[in-house]
């Protein structure tokens, strides 16, 4: 069978599509209705979040039995058209929780000691130690929404730099085992009560916007948030407001609701934000790992071909 894969899969697990039979075509920057055409006798489809699998994508295929999407959110697939044409959909759920956990704390103490600026500083031959003093994240209340694999690879890790977890997930009522040092609460509750909250919630249409004006006036005003989720489920004009109307003390945000974000986005100006361009899964072992589950998830769809 004929397998596309798209915005550059790992080599290995096109090589093991390859090894079990199948042809794979590899490419990247396709949009319809170059993506439409490109999918003509194509039986598997392989992305990763740049492609967009839309309704009128799939409207146009014929022969197309599964998306996977190697990493975890699924925005950039239409599922429900998917699922109406007998399309089978994929992510690859725990290849990214790691990478994400780690850049949520790289980004939780970027902003919390001013390491960009202050780098930024000294490479334009400034030495400004004392302009830099920061804040200690040991001791403080980490806040964490949406408490599945990635949020539990936070708390993990929240507990070794000290910090009290509590947490919200709609899905989970009391704390996981392994979790019981992590108070489970209400998503109020968890706004009112962090000194740092950071997302990890999938987008849906329940989610998108969830973080906004009602949200941001329920914060303490010296918390701080980080979004390394989606863009969509913080209302970015919101969380200018807060930002600017001193209601949020800073962000860091890995995620926009429009990628790529453009150089004159409101957020990326401000002093107190730390933008970074969706970097979370942006890992060799990430990548790797990702590839490896796509692959595998397509051929339990395909089959091998040998």
């Amino acid at each position: 069978m004929n397998v596309l894969a798209c915005d550059g899969i790992d080599p290995k697990a096109v090589q093991v599509i390859r090894d079990a039979g199948h042809t794979v075509v590899e490419a990247k920057g396709l949009a319809a209705p170059d993506l439409i055409i490109a999918l003509k006798g194509v039986h598997g489809l392989l992305v990763r979040s740049a492609t967009k699998v839309t309704a009128e994508v799939l409207a146009a295929t014929s022969d197309l039995k599964v998306v996977v999407r190697a990493g975890t959110g699924l925005d950039n697939v239409d599922r429900a058209a998917a699922e109406a044409r007998g399309v089978a959909v994929r992510n690859t759920p725990n290849a990214n929780s790691i990478s994400v956990a780690e850049i949520t704390f790289g980004m939780l103490l970027s902003l919390e000691r001013h390491l960009a600026p202050a780098a930024a500083d000294l490479k334009a031959g400034r030495w400004e130690k004392t302009k830099y003093a920061g804040r200690e994240i040991a001791g403080r209340t980490l806040g964490v929404i949406g408490f599945g694999r990635i949020g539990r690879e936070v708390a993990t890790r929240a507990r070794a730099f000290g910090m009290d977890v509590i947490a919200f997930d709609p899905l989970v009522k009391t704390a996981p085992a392994g979790f019981d040092w992590v108070r489970i609460a209400d998503r109020d509750t968890v706004l009112a009560q962090a000194d740092v909250i950071t997302l990890h919630v999938p987008l849906t249409d329940e989610t998108r916007h969830s973080l906004s004006t009602r949200e941001f006036g329920l914060v303490k005003k010296d918390a701080v948030l980080i979004n390394a989720s989606r863009g969509g489920v913080v209302d970015e004009a919101a969380l200018h407001a807060a930002l600017t109307g001193g209601q949020l003390r800073a962000a860091a945000t890995d995620v926009f609701e429009k990628e790529p974000a453009p150089a004159d986005h409101p957020l990326i100006g401000l002093p107190n934000v730390l933008p970074l361009p969706h970097l979370g899964a942006s890992t060799r072992e990430a990548q790797a790992r990702a590839g490896i589950d796509a692959a595998a998830a397509l051929l339990e769809v395909l089959g091998s071909a040998r």
